[in-house]
């Protein structure tokens, strides 16, 4: 039986999840990757397969729970849910009100998490640098796609659904920015903010389907090839910078109820801002947003390796 405190503090890191993922430009994947539960994670989502379907239909709920490691999931999920509903307003309301100080913030958090992310790897050969470059084009690739106009359909939010999960567990590619990409994400933010739980559901299942699916190719490719795989990732997490740059100008508008919404923007230098844009660049206030992203990433690795040394100590 695990401590209180692990719970909370699951629930928090499951909060801090889900406020990453509905930032587009941000992972959920890369607060997992930075708590320390992300290899956890992927091995209790993959843990969903014909083993767990038999306990259930034997009605065997204790075995169950345990081999689909319900005591970890729970609390962390509650809290993605729970950032998901709550937070979805006031991210959304920062970012159209004060759209440098989040980007700052996200984009120093981003960088910091990247190298945090890289000292995971054992061994430096040329095919790991390889994999790294390989995942900054990959990710940068996809921040520079033009989003698309798309069906509304629930067949298409299904699909959706399956696609955007995808990302959102890969540190560095973010579900958000793909349902951008897909024309969604106003449409799910919006289902959200309405509670329209036809649309709730069919994206839901969307996301289980694509879940189960592609946690088990990345937990085999973690196994297998865990420095290649660390430093995909973690190129994943430097190429998505280019979409979390603070500074940009919108090039391209679209009317999505009624309102005049910048789907197509273009990164430009801090000194440009002003004069491209009229808007004050804030570069002060930027630089303290970084920093204090910097600082989240190395508190929260100072706690992890705190309770890690402290269950290694109760375990003796």
């Amino acid at each position: 039986m695990k401590s209180i405190k692990y719970y909370v503090l699951l629930f928090l890191k499951g909060m801090g999840m889900g406020s990453a993922d509905v930032v587009p430009g941000v992972s959920g994947g890369t607060i997992a990757f930075i708590t320390g539960i992300y290899e956890e994670l992927l091995a209790s989502i993959s843990s969903f397969d014909l083993d767990a379907f038999k306990l259930l239909t034997k009605f065997k709920f204790k075995e169950l729970w345990k081999h689909i490691n319900g005591q970890f999931l729970l609390p962390l999920i509650g809290g993605i849910l729970v950032s998901v509903v709550s937070l979805a307003k006031i991210i959304s309301h920062l970012l159209e009100t004060q759209p440098i100080m989040i980007w700052s913030f996200f984009f120093g958090l981003v960088i910091i998490s990247s190298i945090s992310v890289a000292k995971e790897i054992s061994k430096w050969n040329a095919l790991v640098v390889l994999s790294g470059l390989v995942g900054i084009a990959i990710a940068f690739l996809i921040t520079i796609i033009t989003p698309a106009t798309t069906p509304n359909g629930l067949w298409f939010i299904f699909i959706s659904g399956a696609i955007a999960i995808c990302a959102m567990i890969l540190p560095g590619i973010s579900g958000s920015f793909i349902l951008l990409i897909l024309g969604k994400y106003a449409y799910i933010v919006d289902a959200l903010n309405d509670l329209d739980f036809g649309v709730i559901i069919v994206f839901a299942l969307g996301c289980i389907t694509g879940l189960l699916s592609f946690s088990r190719a990345i937990s085999w490719f973690l196994k297998k090839f865990h420095n290649y795989a660390v430093a995909l990732l973690a190129g994943f997490m430097i190429g998505s910078l280019n979409k979390i740059w603070p500074w940009k100008k919108p090039i391209r508008f679209e009317l999505i109820h009624g309102e005049q919404v910048p789907t197509l923007e273009k990164n430009i230098l801090p000194t440009q801002y002003l004069e491209e844009t009229g808007n004050n660049p804030m570069i002060v206030q930027a630089i303290l947003f970084m920093a204090l992203g910097f600082m989240l990433v190395i508190i929260l690795e100072k706690v992890a390796i705190l309770i890690k040394n402290s269950s290694n100590k109760n375990a003796k």
